[in-house]
């Protein structure tokens, strides 16, 4: 969307105060642990940018509360893997042998949108330490949440993902739709039938750069959308707009336990 598309699809410019006030009707309040996943340009034109967004949600939820953001990389993987685009084999050793080793403070995130990108540099937030599947968080519980993120199975039960679940913390969809919804990778690793795999990616050991092998399985976010489609009809989903911007707001733990018995119910019905 360009620019001018942006202020066609807003009545009038969207303000800190104006987006605060509609995250406050959808039902954000002081103190959620809210994860959010977002799109700028769903908002239409929003005066400040993404550090106006960031402003309003951050004046809404409070120091009291706690937000979450992923920074994923998807670039900092296995070049054997790669299929979006995939490089030449003849690349592969030295994407292996000169990649730099991912480093939560500088490493940009890839795909993820301005908001997030904005956040990752925000004063005061912290980022875990995945090459692949970082989280930043900012408020009371940031430090609880980020610790600790393991790098096998990155998005399971030692990832800030579980700690959110632990603490019944919110989802904030913002213009996107259940096919961003991260949350709904947890609900992959809980469920039988996943099948495992072998990640690599240059991370930093003892302050050294090192081509690091670990454990996951086999994630895909292609089903999320039926999935979230079904979980919407529970009831359990406020939707409103905020901006331009069709949002939803719901209990992670409600998702993810949603997703992990559809998950189940449907591999158990494949062939043997």
């Amino acid at each position: 969307m360009s620019e001018q598309d942006a202020v066609i699809n807003a009545p009038l410019p969207r303000t800190r105060q104006s987006l605060a006030n509609d995250l406050r009707v959808l039902g954000v309040e002081a103190g959620m642990t809210l994860i959010m996943h977002s799109s700028l340009k769903s908002l239409g034109w929003v005066c400040g940018g993404p550090v106006a967004v960031l402003q309003a949600l951050m004046d809404v939820v409070t120091p009291s509360g706690t937000i979450i953001v992923p920074t994923q990389t998807s670039d900092y993987s296995d070049p054997a893997q790669w299929q979006h685009p995939p490089v030449p084999e003849n690349w592969w050793q030295i994407i292996y042998d000169t990649m730099p080793a991912f480093d939560a403070r500088i490493t940009p995130t890839r795909y993820m949108g301005f908001i997030a990108e904005t956040f990752r540099t925000w004063p005061g937030v912290l980022r875990s330490n995945h090459p692949t599947d970082s989280f930043a968080a900012w408020g009371r519980h940031a430090e609880h949440i980020i610790t600790g993120h393991t790098l096998d199975y990155g998005l399971g039960e030692g990832s800030p993902l579980a700690r959110i679940y632990d603490l019944d913390g919110w989802v904030l969809l913002l213009g996107v739709g259940f096919g961003s919804n991260t949350s709904m990778h947890l609900a992959e690793y809980r469920a039988p039938g996943s099948k495992q795999t072998m990640q690599g990616a240059p991370v930093l050991e003892d302050g050294q750069r090192v081509w690091k092998k670990y454990r996951d399985i086999e994630i895909d976010s292609d089903i999320f959308p039926e999935i979230g489609a079904d979980f919407e009809r529970t009831g359990q989903v406020h939707v409103a707009k905020v901006g331009s911007a069709e949002t939803r707001l719901f209990r992670q733990r409600l998702v993810v336990d949603f997703t992990q018995e559809w998950l189940t119910t449907r591999r158990s019905a494949r062939p043997i």
